[in-house]
Formats: structure tokens, sequence, C-alpha cells
């Protein structure tokens, strides 16, 4: 198994010599030196770690800072625990710092730019389901008896499931935790529905590090199938939350989203 520099998603060997197709599509980049390929082994032989945050009760951040460096979340729940956007690195450490968390029951990732290593942590915590959308089932690099294909939507438990809502890819997915938040409701959309730094709303874009946007039409249409969810708050894959009123913000950063692309604020500009 081998590891994109850029992404840090998992590769079967055989993908050295070639491309990352992650990297090479319009939504991401190769690096101006080109592709470059590593491993788990050299990565911990550099001096990489996953960094451990208690964020909320029973919300558990795991960052690191290889590859795209998004901070997974781990959703803790009595019938098991959710490994949201699976970081692209592990190590004794951190396996043992989610076992006292109580371990993974099943593993998935908001879009293929999250996959990381998530064979190595389904391998670690008794061969965990890792589910992948079926609409993104192919940007896959690396597959095994782990992998399982889900759709629209699927429930985990009974206050814990995930929905297919497309836009940055068509398998793009939210994690819907209704007993986050004090009960109130959580969402974990990666950068699916993307918090944004004034912690008061949201972006949707198909490319954020090339900045392509999406139309104001595909982005009604994702604030429409997380209308019918009750939440509080929505964490991004970066350890970032709109902390309150969060389903509100959705729907007010669609609306707004919508009605710059349509040039209703040109006369701002």
């Amino acid at each position: 198994m081998i590891t994109c520099a850029t992404c840090a998603v998992e590769y079967d060997d055989t993908a050295a010599g070639r491309d990352c197709p992650i990297c090479a599509d319009e939504r991401q980049y190769l690096p101006k030196d080109g592709q470059a390929w590593t491993s788990v082994k050299q990565l911990a032989a550099a001096g990489h770690h996953v960094e451990v945050l208690d964020l909320r009760p029973n919300l558990t951040g795991l960052r690191t800072d290889v590859g795209i460096g998004q901070t997974a979340l781990l959703v803790q729940t009595p019938e098991g625990n959710l490994l949201w956007d699976p970081p692209g690195y592990i190590d004794d450490d951190a396996i043992a710092a989610v076992a006292e968390r109580g371990g993974i029951r099943w593993i998935a990732a908001s879009h293929p730019h999250m996959f990381g290593v998530q064979l190595e942590w389904s391998a670690a915590f008794d061969d965990a389901p890792v589910y992948v959308n079926a609409a993104d089932i192919d940007w896959l690099g690396r597959r095994g008896a782990a992998i399982t294909e889900w759709d629209d939507e699927l429930r985990l438990t009974g206050g814990l499931t995930l929905h297919r809502i497309g836009g940055h890819f068509p398998g793009s997915a939210v994690a819907h935790w209704e007993h986050g938040a004090d009960g109130r409701g959580t969402l974990l959309s990666g950068d699916t529905i993307m918090s944004n730094p004034d912690r008061r709303s949201v972006s949707f874009m198909r490319s954020y590090p090339n900045r392509i946007p999406l139309s104001g039409n595909v982005v009604l249409r994702i604030a429409d199938r997380v209308k019918p969810l009750a939440f509080e708050e929505i964490w991004n894959n970066f350890g970032l939350a709109v902390p309150t009123d969060a389903a509100a913000a959705v729907q007010q950063s669609a609306q707004r989203h919508a009605a710059w692309v349509r040039g209703d604020f040109d006369h701002l500009t």
C-alpha cells in the first residue's frame, strides 16, 4: 500500500509511476515538482503523528499534517463509533486513542478527497466496514473486502444516518447525528457544505483550492436536500464549526450564493 503525498489517499502499490487520479482532477492539483508517493511507514519515520482533539462530548477530532490535512471526526454512540473523513495516516498511538474512546464500528468519507487510509483504519478495528457512495466508487485507488457501497441514504443507527447530497462530487455526503449538540443535532459535512471562518455561514464549491464554483441551482438543491434534517451545529473537515443555528445558516448561505451567481449584486462590484 502507498499513499499520494499530496492528498494522502491510499492506493495499491501498482499506482507507483502514475499520477494520482484524485490530484490530477480539476478539483485538486498535482504539485509543481510532479507526483510523489509515500507510505505510512515513511511518514512515521519522518515524525508525523495524529493529534487527538476532544471537541464536544462524544465527538473527537483526529488531525494530521499529511496530505490535505483534514481533521477526521469520531462520533461516539452507544451502538458504536463512526470514523468520518478518515485521516491519511495511522499509527499505534492513534489506534490506542481511538480504542480508548470505544473503537470504530463504521468508516465513511464525505467524498473521495477524504478517503485517507481508510482500509488501514478498518484493519486496525476488526475490519470495520468502509462505506463508499456508489456514485464515487470509481475513485477508489485501493479495494478490499471491507468496502461497502451505499446509495442515497444509509442509516447506521437510530440516530446516525448518511445522506448523499452531491455538489462537490456526485456522491458527496453528510452524516446526520441526531443526538449531537446535546440532542439538538449535528451535521458532519466535510466540505460538501463548508463551515466558514465567520462561524455564521457556509460555502459551496466544486473546487476549493482551484476556486471553481457550483451553480446557484446546484447549491439550492444541496440546501433543499438537508432541509428536512434537524441540526444545531455543522462541522467541516478542518475542525471548524458553525456552532449555533447551523440549519438556518445553510439555507441563508445557499440563497446568498444563488443571488450572487445570478447577478443580483453586480452593482456592488
